[in-house]
């Protein structure tokens, strides 16, 4: 697909939004405090899958007149800086629904729509496929169904008109679905669509000055869902591999080799 698409001549006043996600960095130590809780006083940031949604976000709205980005989270207080992080990639203005807790999909889905309806009326929103916290890959279907548009995952290429979104999704290694589909819709970003674009000092603090509108809860009225999920417990990765060494020859080794991968494995 050509991605400088040209956009229609009568495209004006469109609003992407990239739904943002506050979560653990990968590099950081993690210890679990509680059976289902962790010691939240490590480094946070833009969940990774994200990054490629708000960078796609940003080069559509390059090659839209009078378009705007705007990042949306459902977060803590301390979330804020997520979203500094997020207008500092490319969004214009952001969105923080506060919350002094963890969600599960189904009522993050439910914020996130009440948020957008209230704001605006999309023209696209992105979200990252999955988050590497939860990996829950859900978010984004209920998103859509929250707000009854279609919805397409693992996106790793974009062209878009005000009339028409046509996306390619990697469904497995080499297979690629192609689908089009009539705004607004959800996308979700996977690895393959981009490489994110990093911001520069200047891009930090420009991000600064931008606005972050805070919204409570309470502000948006959200139905509570009639099901709910919880995480019952968290048990910390343990590397349970013990190496072997193979000592002999070079075709005793290749035998052993083909052993283990045989007969302990299982793999062939």
């Amino acid at each position: 697909m050509d991605r400088k698409m040209p956009f229609s001549a009568q495209q004006k006043n469109m609003t992407i939004y990239v739904c943002i996600k506050h979560v653990p960095d990968s590099a950081a130590t993690i210890t679990v405090t509680e059976k289902n809780r962790i010691d939240e006083k490590i480094t946070f940031l833009i969940n990774p899958y994200d990054e490629h949604a708000l960078t796609e976000a940003a080069r559509i709205r390059e090659n839209a007149s009078d378009t705007e980005v705007v990042a949306v989270c459902l977060g803590k207080p301390a979330a804020e800086a997520t979203l500094r992080s997020a207008m500092a990639m490319g969004a214009d203005r952001s969105i923080l629904i506060e919350t002094d807790q963890n969600h599960d999909s189904i009522f993050t889905a439910r914020a996130l729509a009440a948020a957008i309806r209230q704001d605006g009326r999309p023209w696209i929103v992105f979200t990252g496929k999955e988050s590497i916290d939860s990996e829950g890959m859900q978010t984004h279907f209920r998103l859509a169904a929250n707000l009854s548009i279609p919805a397409a995952t693992n996106v790793i290429e974009v062209q878009a008109t005000a009339d028409e979104v046509q996306v390619a999704c990697e469904r497995d290694p080499g297979t690629v679905d192609r689908i089009r589909m009539i705004p607004p819709c959800v996308l979700g970003a996977g690895k393959g669509l981009n490489t994110p674009k990093y911001p520069t000092f200047p891009d930090i603090m420009k991000a600064r000055k931008k606005e972050v509108r805070r919204i409570g809860l309470g502000e948006l009225n959200i139905e509570p869902p009639a099901v709910t999920m919880t995480i019952e417990a968290l048990t910390p990765a343990e590397e349970r591999r013990t190496p072997k060494e193979l000592t002999g020859s070079a075709a005793q080794i290749a035998e052993r080799i083909v052993d283990i991968l045989k007969n302990e494995a299982k793999v062939i």
